[in-house]
């Protein structure tokens, strides 16, 4: 008898399915959902069937457009997290060495081991604002390390890193052979801040994104990653096996999306600069939790100073109707991730209940 496959599975994916809902939730990290009526789509916008092979060419372009890129390096895909699945499984195969930053998104690592990768880790410490440093990355790297992984904005903290950084671990992975996977998926929701895809800072650079996190659109399940043309072929061959063909509704929606993506995003900055107001003057009110403020993004990741995070998500969730992510499906048990891009009153509420539920461990 062969021996019983192990399974694989994502623990965070499966409670944010399952059991993160609540009155008013602040577990997930994306902006509000957007109105259909919002993108002003018409039915003939819509049809059931067209020509999407590998790509549907009118989204591939807009996407090529958005980040000024070559379209023959775009690659279409169902969401960041299959971005990554994709671009991760083009590049590696069983028992090739990935780094990864500490603390990081669960999936990441769920994927790299599903894919039979292994795994090794630089940290990124709340004492040290959670900043990359690239000394960290050259410590830990090996001859072996065919892939760095890591999130910019950095999930769950929310800390951006700049560019002559990052330029840095391209250069320390460059010396080696080796390629840089960045999620810059919370990266989009940088309004108040110029930047430009990671994949334009070196020929060993790939990045994945989507439409989910900044602009209320994850129903399109529009995601994408950037790499060069040759690595971009082979992540749509990959992808055969698994997606093969992308739902075309959504596809042409997606691209009527991004023709709008100007209105959609003056919308998700006002909402995002309105809610950080509110959780800045709410981290700053208590002095039994500490946090890195956030300056973009839509996800904050305070430590608690006493008590039991885990003990403290479940009573807000069942006393206070409030629910966030405990700090354990990101390796940080004694901190949590708040989500601010809901609705103000929603994130009013949630707020003001997280402060009810911390007061009355205190008794």
């Amino acid at each position: 008898m062969s021996p019983q496959r192990r399974e694989i599975r994502s623990a965070y994916i499966e409670w944010a399915k399952l059991r993160s809902s609540a009155r008013f939730n602040l577990a997930g990290s994306a902006v509000a959902p957007l109105p259909f009526e919002e993108l002003h789509a018409r039915i003939e916008d819509i049809q059931l069937n067209g020509p999407s092979g590998y790509g549907y060419a009118p989204l591939i372009d807009e996407l090529a457009k958005k980040a000024g890129v070559p379209s023959d390096c775009v690659v279409h895909a169902q969401g960041t997290s299959m971005a990554n699945h994709l671009a991760m499984a083009a590049l590696l195969e069983p028992g090739d060495e990935i780094l990864v930053e500490e603390p990081t998104y669960e999936a990441l690592l769920a994927t790299a081991e599903y894919l039979g990768a292994k795994v090794r880790r630089f940290p990124r410490n709340f004492e040290m604002g959670f900043q990359l440093d690239p000394r960290e990355v050259e410590r830990r790297i090996s001859p072996r390390t065919r892939m760095i992984v890591l999130t910019n904005l950095h999930n769950p903290s929310g800390v951006r890193t700049a560019d002559a950084k990052l330029k840095i671990v391209g250069e320390i992975a460059r010396s080696l052979g080796a390629h840089v996977l960045v999620d810059e998926v919370y990266l989009e929701a940088s309004f108040d801040a110029p930047w430009q895809t990671s994949f334009k800072l070196g020929p060993n650079f790939i990045a994945t994104s989507s439409l989910t996190k900044a602009y209320g659109l994850g129903g399109l399940r529009c995601g994408w990653i950037f790499a060069a043309k040759q690595l971009a072929e082979r992540m749509w061959r990959v992808n055969d096996l698994f997606g093969s063909m992308d739902a075309h509704p959504a596809e042409r929606l997606s691209v009527l999306a991004l023709k709008r993506l100007p209105e959609i995003c003056v919308r998700s900055k006002r909402l995002l600069e309105a809610n950080r107001a509110l959780l800045k003057k709410f981290l700053e009110s208590r002095t039994d939790i500490l946090a890195i403020k956030p300056e973009s993004g839509t996800i904050a990741f305070p430590f608690l100073a006493s008590g039991h995070v885990d003990a403290f998500c479940q009573l807000l969730r069942d006393k206070y109707e409030t629910s966030v992510v405990p700090g354990r499906f990101f390796e940080s048990p004694e901190h949590f991730r708040i989500g601010f891009g809901v609705e103000t009153e929603t994130l009013t509420q949630g707020l003001s209940r997280i402060s009810d539920c911390l007061d009355h461990l205190k008794k």
